[in-house]
């Protein structure tokens, strides 16, 4: 099944009628309903979860998203539009559910407050700018807001680009115009009183915040720095935040990224997380607990977990959730003890990016659990067992898993030693396959047996008869500090060595054909994609997704320059070094590789130009290259029916170089 690459409109074709069956076979039968869910949160006495429900009513856009509530094995939709609806957050007591909305303007999400006895919202004062999260004072008298300005920077794995309202109203000739940050790139910390509805400021002007939590009645703990830059969160810092005053008191500078800023409802004792990290709200690290007496705290022993989320329960206890190797924990710290103690661990999963989940008074806590072969549910896990309150689960997810295949850890050796992990996704046919390295983000993150593996396309590659490997090399997250470090100064060095020798134990084990090698994978995974073909000329086809392929341009046009300043541990202002020997435009002319690229015209951290110099420089080699550019798309293609595009480019590429 031959495709035109170079073919802009790809509607009358084929494949693109399978591929769009495909979706629509999966998410049709869910039209009007919650299909998926994000952001839970337990009422107080345990009886139901409030959550983000993703509906869609056709395929277009990303669904929109709707607070629902699970409870006695149903869910029920609280709320519907205009505009989306997000981050439901009870009160303490129970009465109470707040949650944002843009219907006043998409995009620009404010704070709606919902008494759940009576059936009726509130809309307290307007902020300027779009709220990204929000938090219940523990005397439930007050909500904190994270309020970004209009045109903030998103992180990578928001899909970059700003939170600029969708149209402002000017003309189209205008340019788009820089000179540094502007009024509406910072963000900043509101209170709201509930019985008011009146918001106030409490963070200071020059104060970038981007995370804050409550640290008593009268403070708030923040991770903030004095430039609003995405790139500036790498350095940012630690703080106490007095309300009365707005001063702002430095509690701890870290060696390296910091997040999940958590302080007991006295405010007496604070925790926070601290790793190597290279995406904002991507953190897993090491727990710290802290007081005013010891404000750097000390390293809680949580048996080699990487800690991706924290909340107290009380005075004493700590709840967090987080990774070991592929397996997913939840625990509990009690301070009077010093001690960590499990309380439930499963290779299936909890949580998006990274396991998360909201705890309650007795030690359990409202997630979302799912795993390659099962549906996304609410539930709670406790006592080292889960209990269900609501499936999603339809008709629609049982197709996807009647053609997904299944999933398995597997582990090889490098060749320095290193015992490497990954999930290899399998059809259901005998092997050999032709196989698809499918490299992660980051460098730090980590794959984990979650619904789809995160991602659409595995599960449309199993279907058409491909296996899937999800390698977690060094650099990636829950296998301790020091692993991830490894990467740090080395990117595409020993890692790439992780990937071949992943690539030579499944054609050992018969899993794999070696005539039949394909590579993928968006952000780091499409610099790595890029990287790869470059270094080793096994593989039948390529595809890398939002790549960076030229550090040096790379540094000077992206919004998170001090990522690869970090990452790769040299100065771009070098006329040698790892700026030039770690990027794949400057071995374009060892590539043999066909190669086709995706990437968005609206990404700022990886910039459509890194995929264009590499594609005109695999062309002018003579190297068959193709390029995709979505135009409404930042970091990674999210939107339907962009993404169907994609997805037919992406399986129309292996199948003519590597076929099932």
């Amino acid at each position: 099944m031959t495709l035109d690459f170079g073919q802009r409109d790809l509607r009358g074709t084929e494949l693109h009628s399978a591929v769009e069956e495909h979706f629509r076979r999966l998410h049709e039968p869910a039209f009007g309903r919650p299909s998926a869910a994000a952001d839970p949160d337990a009422r107080p006495d345990g009886a139901a979860i409030a959550f983000t429900g993703t509906v869609f009513t056709e395929l277009a856009g990303h669904g929109a998203g709707r607070v629902c509530l699970a409870r006695d094995g149903t869910v029920t939709i609280l709320t519907e539009g205009p505009g989306e609806q997000r981050y439901p957050r009870f009160a303490p007591d129970g009465s109470l559910l707040a949650y944002l909305s843009d219907a006043g303007q998409a995009g620009d999400f404010q704070l709606r407050i919902r008494d759940l006895a009576a059936d009726t919202d509130t809309a307290p004062e307007t902020v300027p700018g779009t709220i990204e999260y929000l938090q219940f004072a523990p005397d439930g008298r007050h909500i904190l807001l994270g309020v970004a300005g209009h045109g903030a920077d998103m992180s990578g794995g928001e899909g970059s680009g700003t939170t600029a309202r969708e149209a402002d109203g000017l003309p189209d000739w205008m340019p788009v115009a820089d000179a540094g940050p502007t009024e509406d790139a910072w963000r900043s910390a509101w209170v709201v009183d509930v019985a008011t509805g009146q918001a106030r400021q409490v963070s200071a002007e020059g104060t970038n915040v981007w995370e804050a939590a409550w640290a008593g009645p009268g403070a708030l703990l923040a991770v903030t720095s004095p430039d609003p830059g995405e790139g500036a969160w790498y350095t940012a810092k630690l703080y106490r935040i007095d309300l009365a005053s707005g001063a702002a008191e430095l509690l701890y500078t870290p060696g390296q990224q910091l997040g999940w800023p958590a302080a007991a409802p006295s405010g007496d004792r604070w925790a926070f997380v601290t790793a190597t990290c290279s995406d904002r709200w991507i953190v897993a690290g090491d727990l710290h607990v802290a007081s005013a007496a010891s404000p750097g705290g000390v390293v809680v022993d949580t048996a080699g977990v990487d800690v991706t989320w924290i909340q107290w329960l009380d005075e004493q206890r700590l709840g967090y959730f987080g990774l070991r190797g592929l397996t997913t924990v939840a625990g509990i710290y009690d301070h009077a003890t010093g001690k960590a103690q499990e309380t439930w661990s499963a290779t299936q999963t909890c949580g998006d990016r990274y396991p998360q989940g909201r705890f309650l008074a007795d030690g359990s806590a409202a997630v979302v659990l799912h795993g390659y072969t099962r549906y996304p549910e609410l539930a709670f896990v406790r006592d080292g067992g889960t209990t269900t309150v609501a499936s999603l689960r339809h008709p629609g997810g049982d197709y996807l898993s009647s053609v997904a295949g299944t999933v398995e850890a597997v582990r090889w050796q490098a060749p320095d030693g290193q015992e490497i992990e990954g999930l290899l996704c399998v059809p259901d046919r005998p092997g050999p396959h032709p196989l698809i390295v499918h490299v992660h983000g980051g460098p730090v993150w980590a794959y984990r047996d979650r619904w789809s593996m995160g991602y659409v396309y595995t599960p449309l590659m199993v279907s058409r008869g491909y296996a899937v490997l999800h390698p977690n090399p060094r650099g990636s997250g829950g296998r301790g500090q020091d692993f991830a470090r490894a990467v740090l100064g080395d990117m595409g060095g020993a890692d790439t060595y992780d990937y071949l020798s992943g690539i030579d134990a499944m054609v050992e084990r018969g899993i794999a054909d070696p005539a039949r090698i394909g590579v993928t994978g968006g952000s780091y995974g499409g610099f790595m994609s890029a990287w790869l073909i470059t270094q080793d000329q096994r593989f039948a086809a390529g595809v890398p997704m939002a790549p960076s392929t030229n550090w040096y341009s790379q540094h000077h046009t992206s919004n998170i320059p001090h990522f690869d300043a970090l990452f790769l541990a040299d100065d771009p202002r070098g006329r040698s070094g790892r700026f030039l020997d770690r990027s794949p435009l400057m071995f374009a002319d060892q590539v043999t590789t066909p190669t086709l690229q995706t990437t968005g015209a609206l990404d700022r951290c990886t910039p459509p130009g890194q995929a264009v110099e590499f594609h005109n420089a695999l062309r002018e080699r003579g190297v068959e290259s193709a390029l995709a550019i979505y135009p409404g798309e930042g970091h990674g293609v999210r939107n339907f029916p962009a993404l169907i595009d994609q997805c037919t480019r992406i399986v129309g590429w292996f199948e003519r170089f590597m076929p099932a």
